[in-house]
């Protein structure tokens, strides 16, 4: 059957200040943006000394929440990508509030790391901006984090997220909005402390043109521009004249600044710290500022998702071949997989199904990378690998659930770790991992023929596999491999029947 594409596609971003959503028309694989929300949240200002979310933030999250899923909550599966950031990232009970989340936008949220923030970032960018730049310099000012990227065209080169944003600069050092040169000099030091060891790397020497995707950034542009201090975006001659003025204040109220809201004041400050210690670091002279940022990289990562151009197929490739891994092995594993996955329903909808399928044949093409650390425990070494790589692509509840099938896949099947995983991967994860699992039982001689056509079949927690007459007869190898399988499964729960 082939699948109908959706026509509306939409992307949300919970960033730690700003949540924003973007929704676009598709048709004929073009784009046309048709609506845009954004409130400010400001969800970092809600973690306490124990990095946990308070529930007033949260409650004015969900009802931000709310408004955004009355616009997105009958999109088809699979048409609309959420992603949390930098206080979802640090809070301790981020699941808590995620599973609350999902159910007021009616689709998942995926938590993405730092790279892969810069990497979705930078993609926004190259898509919105024009550019004759061999090498662009972009920087995005989040309520928790700054990413800095270079890249050429649409390809990243080199990517960092630092931990600190135009929020939690403006929460510790101007407290309750007041101001002092004495406060601004500490927020420089700290600035400076998180962005000196990749000095060289970031420097001017290393770009052409130097780009900037946040609302923080637009606002400090909008701001020099209106006071006529610079006239051609961010300059560094218009930053100094407005730390100037930013530090002859004692309390934000009295900054008066034209083109900033309300609703900008409070982290404003942060932000010019943050963007000015760039410039001072790094070395830079001018920046321009894009409309394209993270929900417009989101966008075009989903676009990519829906015409079969997944970035993460292409990482996967990527990891196996830095790694080593026997190719042609892990080619006749997937096909195994497919196979058996064919006949065992693992009883979720249509595209979790598709999802199933594409983690499962990822799965077979990592599971023995950490073949590379040392072949005892390889299975063990894979699944650090997997959870805890920059995997461009991946969420950080993707490379569980891939780093969970691929750990589980031989030896000890312990469903616990299973039990762990968020809906729907809860529930069918041990079936997934147990495709797998047999898959590499019987492909473990490695030879180069094809294994005959068998059947298997599901009911419950009982499988049952029945191959040709004769055929596991004349292969006592993996006959005794399945009664092994058996005896692991059974410690699972499950029972395996051969004949």
């Amino acid at each position: 059957m082939i699948q109908k594409l959706p026509e509306i596609v939409a992307a949300v971003d919970l960033g730690s200040n700003s949540f924003h959503m973007i929704v676009c028309s598709l048709k004929d694989g073009k784009l046309q943006t048709i609506d845009r929300l954004k409130e400010m949240v400001r969800l970092a200002s809600g973690l306490d000394k124990h990095n946990r979310l308070d529930d007033e933030t949260q409650e004015r999250a969900l009802a931000c929440l709310e408004r955004f899923g009355q616009r997105v909550r009958n999109f088809s599966a699979g048409s609309v990508r959420i992603v949390g950031t930098n206080t979802l990232r640090m809070a301790k009970n981020s699941n808590e509030f995620i599973l609350k989340a999902e159910k007021a936008l009616g689709h998942p949220i995926h938590i993405i790391a730092g790279i892969e923030e810069a990497r979705l970032i930078y993609q926004g960018v190259a898509n919105s901006l024009s550019s004759n730049a061999k090498m662009r310099f972009v920087m995005d000012i989040g309520g928790g984090s700054t990413e800095y990227i270079i890249g050429s065209d649409d390809v990243p080169k080199t990517k960092e997220s630092l931990n600190m944003g135009c929020v939690t600069v403006s929460n510790k050092f101007f407290k309750e909005g007041e101001i002092s040169k004495k406060a601004f000099t500490q927020a420089i030091i700290f600035a400076e402390h998180h962005l000196e060891p990749h000095q060289n790397r970031f420097s001017y020497l290393q770009w052409d043109e130097a780009i900037g995707a946040s609302g923080s950034l637009k606002a400090i542009s909008k701001v020099l521009e209106e006071k006529e201090w610079s006239n051609n975006g961010i300059t560094l001659e218009g930053l100094e004249k407005l730390v100037d003025h930013i530090t002859d204040c004692k309390h934000i109220d009295e900054l008066k600044l034209p083109e900033l809201s309300d609703e900008r004041l409070p982290v404003f400050v942060g932000g010019v710290v943050i963007i000015y210690t760039t410039f001072k670091t790094l070395g830079i002279k001018q920046m321009t500022v894009s409309d394209g940022a993270l929900r417009e990289g989101l966008i075009h990562d989903l676009l990519g998702r829906i015409y079969d151009h997944d970035t993460r197929s292409k990482t996967v490739d990527t990891l196996a071949s830095h790694y080593h891994t026997d190719k042609n092995h892990a080619v006749r594993v997937k096909h195994t997989v497919q196979h058996i996955l064919r006949q065992i329903d693992p009883s979720v909808t249509q595209e979790d199904r598709k999802a199933a399928a594409q983690f499962l044949d990822w799965a077979a093409e990592l599971h023995e990378i950490g073949h590379d650390i040392a072949h005892s425990s390889y299975h063990k070494h894979s699944a650090y690998i997997i959870q805890n790589a920059d995997l461009a692509g991946f969420s950080k509840q993707d490379q569980i659930l891939l780093a969970t099938i691929v750990r589980l896949h031989r030896k000890k099947f312990s469903l616990s770790r299973c039990k762990e995983l968020p809906a729907p991967w809860n529930r069918s994860s041990p079936l997934l991992t147990i495709i797998l699992r047999l898959a590499v039982v019987l492909h473990r001689n490695r030879h180069m023929l094809e294994l005959p056509s068998f059947e298997i079949s599901s009911h419950k927690k009982h499988i049952s596999i029945v191959f040709p007459e004769g055929w596991l007869e004349k292969s006592p190898l993996t006959y005794a491999d399945l009664k092994i399988e058996a005896d692991y499964l059974e410690g699972g729960g499950f029972k395996l029947d051969c004949r």
